[in-house]
């Protein structure tokens, strides 16, 4: 039965069909209520979030998420490290670009800042940020030769942050970095060691502004290394030496930082690729009835790294295996800890 519409009706319904319009002419991003791997993320403004290879802290009862800023129009003299913070992990809020730094010992015009990742101390109250710098070294070829971390530090999350130096961590090559925090509460830095073929695990000192003890060096020639513990075993990610090109990330546990760590297993079907991404990041979230692991990834576009995308998906986790499921759109309660898979 076709129903009357009244004048009041009509209003109601125009007013919402401008309303919306509006909405969308200011670029204001609406209301997400999933996660949707691959897509576009817009931030509050409506933006793509431009938070690439980067890392994530949760202070009381907000997430900080600190990546590569790759948005067109920057200044080529400058590296930026963008932030955004969210109560949910899935509506981001800009909250500016927190830190940016030139040439820090005369690089070359492609010196490269990547992998921003961010800690707070306790202790102290300050945010710690480590980032891989690499460049040209006068009298070598190629452009990843300096392989070096840089620190800067904060009195907020949301900064600004402040240039501190730069280093090889116990003068080992540093390319790509992670970040893991024990349950302990100590601190940990992850980097990429090509002389050595694998990568390291590290403590930091005490007020994090260097790196104290080697705790292991995983002997697998992987970058993009992550790692985290769930249910008493830690589990370690790494993705193949592959540049930009995508490849089958695999995983390795141990029931101690130290080791021995098992044999590397693909946490996908190989032909996939990791569909497409590279790790970055493993993100706990432990809630009131239940604790999950979201594989936070980027899918990277080199060409146009402006309009690079994130691949996060919950892991099929536990008893010293982990999977990555096919991407899908997915919501989280960061409250409960539990999520579900949306069809």
């Amino acid at each position: 039965m076709k129903k009357n519409i009244g004048r009041n009706s009509w209003f109601g319904f125009a007013f919402s069909l401008l309303a919306v319009c509006l909405h969308c002419s200011t670029g204001i991003a609406q209301t997400r209520n999933a996660i949707l791997p691959g897509e576009l993320w817009p931030d509050d403004e409506g933006n793509h979030i431009q938070a690439h290879g980067g890392g994530i802290i949760k202070v009381k009862d907000t997430y900080y998420w600190y990546g590569e800023e790759r948005r067109q129009g920057l200044d080529s003299n400058y590296r930026y490290v963008s932030c955004y913070s969210s109560k949910d992990l899935m509506n981001w809020k800009f909250r500016g670009d927190v830190f940016k730094m030139t040439d820090p010992d005369s690089l070359g015009k492609k010196w490269v800042l990547e992998r921003p990742k961010v800690y707070h101390n306790l202790k102290t109250g300050k945010y710690v940020m480590y980032m891989h710098v690499d460049g040209q070294v006068k009298g070598e070829v190629g452009n990843y030769k300096y392989a070096r971390v840089g620190t800067a530090i904060a009195d907020s999350p949301v900064g600004p942050y402040k240039f501190l130096r730069t280093f090889r961590p116990l003068g080992h090559q540093s390319r790509d970095i992670g970040q893991f925090i024990d349950d302990d509460g100590l601190a940990y830095l992850i980097f990429e060691d090509r002389a050595s073929k694998g990568f390291h695990i590290a403590k930091l000192s005490a007020d994090y502004l260097d790196v104290e003890q080697d705790v292991c060096l995983i002997k697998a020639p992987l970058e993009g290394g992550a790692v985290v513990k769930y249910d008493g075993l830690y589990y370690a990610i790494g993705s193949a030496l592959t540049s930009w090109n995508p490849n089958p990330n695999k995983f390795a546990t141990a029931l101690s930082l130290k080791g021995p760590w098992s044999e590397f297993k693909d946490i996908a079907p190989v032909e996939t690729n990791t569909y497409g991404s590279q790790s970055t990041f493993m993100l706990k979230v432990t809630g009131t009835k239940a604790t999950s692991v979201i594989f936070v990834a980027d899918k990277w576009k080199p060409r146009t790294q402006w309009d690079s995308r994130y691949l996060w998906m919950p892991l099929k986790i536990g008893k010293g295996e982990l999977q990555l499921p096919k991407p899908q759109p997915w919501h989280i309660n960061v409250k409960t800890g539990e999520t579900e898979i949306l069809k």
